[in-house]
C-alpha cells in the first residue's frame, strides 16, 4: 500500500496537472464511471437481502438469459454517464444498439463501452464478478452529427483508457490511461477509492494457466498441444509443473494474473466453428488487452495482437489468450506453426 492515502481523484488530477497525460474531460468521465462502480458494488454486496439475485425471463442481444443484476448494473452506468457532458454515446454488451446522449444533455467527445457485469453465472453463488469498461475518442468526422455505430469500430490500440472493477472480498478498480496500470481499493467506510497498487506488472514467466478444461475435446490442435505440454509437468517438454485455475469470470481470472502472473485463454471452439471465439472484442478483449499490455504482458487471438484487430461489428467475438508474455508468445507460436503446416 502507498505510504500516503492517495485517492482516485488525487491520482487523476496529478495525471492531468503534472504529467499532462490526461485531459480534464477524460478525468471527469473516469470519476463518473468509478462512482457508478461503487453503486454496483453496493447492490452486489446486498445479494438476496436486496432482492437482486436470480434471472429475468428475457435474453440480451447475445442470446443469454439476463440476470437481475445485469440489468441493474447496465441502468446504473447509463444513468450515471448520460448527463455528465463528457460523452457522445455509449455502448453496452447488454444492448443491441448504441445509446446516444439525449439532446437535453450536453455532449462530449468520448465514447464509452462496457460490460456492466462480467461473470453473470457466478452472481447467485457469491463468486467474484466485475465491470469492464473502455473509452475511445469520437473520430473528428463525427463533429456536428449524430454518432453512429461505425464511430465505435476502432481498433483497440486507439483506446484512451480502460479498466475494470472487481467485486470480491475487497472491491477494487484497476485502471490504465496509457501510462501503466494502477489499482485502487474501495474504502467502504469513507466511500472513496484509495490507491493501493502502483505500477502493476505481470511477470514474463508463469506456471499457472486459466482455461475451461471441460472443452478440451473441442479445441484446435495447437491449443491442445499447448495444454498437453502444461499437463505433462516437469517430466514433459516444458520441464516444469503447472497449476490450473478457472473462475469462469473474466474479471476475476484476469485480476489474478494481474496480481501474480499467469495466462488466461478462451480459444476457438469446434461446436460453433464459424465463431472465432466467445468473448466480445469491444467490451471484454480490447480493454483487458490494453491493461495487460500496459502491465508488461501480451494479448493475442492466437495469431494477431488483439489491439490491432479492426472490428467489423459492435458485438464481434474473438479468441483470447493473454497474460504473462512468454506463455502467450508460445501458444501464439503454436497456432502460427499450425497455419504454416
Amino acid at each position: 500500500m502507498s505510504k500516503k492515502r492517495t485517492s482516485l481523484t488525487q491520482y487523476l488530477v496529478e495525471k492531468q496537472r503534472t504529467d499532462k497525460a490526461l485531459p480534464a474531460e477524460l478525468r471527469l468521465l473516469i470519476e463518473i464511471v468509478s462512482r457508478a462502480c461503487k453503486t454496483i458494488s453496493h447492490s452486489v454486496s446486498k445479494g438476496a437481502l436486496g432482492g437482486v439475485l436470480g434471472s429475468l425471463e428475457q435474453e440480451n442481444v447475445q442470446g443469454e438469459i439476463q440476470k437481475k443484476l445485469d440489468v441493474i448494473s447496465n441502468e446504473v452506468l447509463l444513468e450515471a454517464n448520460e448527463w455528465g457532458g463528457h460523452l457522445a454515446a455509449m455502448a453496452s454488451e447488454e444492448m443491441e444498439a448504441i445509446h446516444r446522449i439525449p439532446n437535453r444533455y450536453p455532449k462530449g467527445e468520448y465514447l464509452l463501452m462496457y460490460d456492466p457485469l462480467d461473470g453473470s453465472s457466478n452472481i447467485d453463488v457469491n463468486v467474484s464478478i466485475g465491470t469492464i469498461f473502455s473509452v475511445l475518442q469520437a473520430p473528428p468526422s463525427a463533429s456536428g452529427r449524430d454518432i453512429t455505430e461505425e464511430d465505435f469500430l476502432q481498433p483497440g490500440h486507439t483506446q484512451v483508457a480502460a479498466g475494470y472493477a472487481i467485486y470480491g472480498p475487497q472491491t477494487m478498480l484497476v485502471l490504465t490511461v496509457g501510462e501503466g496500470v494502477v489499482g485502487f481499493t474501495l474504502d467502504r467506510e469513507m466511500g472513496s477509492w484509495v490507491l493501493t497498487h502502483e505500477n502493476m506488472q505481470i511477470p514474463e514467466d508463469t506456471q499457472e494457466f486459466a482455461i475451461n478444461m471441460s472443452n478440451v475435446r473441442h479445441w484446435a490442435p495447437p491449443m491442445k498441444r499447448y495444454i498437453d505440454e502444461c499437463l505433462a509437468g516437469k517430466d514433459g517438454a516444458r520441464g516444469k509443473n503447472f497449476n490450473m485455475r478457472w473462475i469462469a469470470s473474466m474479471v476475476a481470472d484476469v485480476h489474478r494474473l494481474m496480481m501474480r502472473g499467469g495466462i488466461f485463454m478462451y480459444p476457438w471452439d469446434a461446436r460453433e466453428p464459424n465463431k472465432p471465439g466467445k468473448l466480445r472484442l469491444m467490451y471484454e478483449a480490447n480493454p483487458m488487452a490494453m491493461l495487460v499490455e500496459q502491465a508488461g504482458g501480451m494479448a493475442t487471438d492466437g495469431r494477431r495482437r488483439i489491439l490491432d484487430i479492426e472490428p467489423k461489428g459492435m458485438h464481434e467475438r474473438v479468441s483470447v489468450m493473454l497474460g504473462s508474455k512468454n506463455e502467450v508468445a508460445r501458444v501464439t507460436q503454436y497456432h502460427l506453426e499450425a497455419d504454416q503446416a
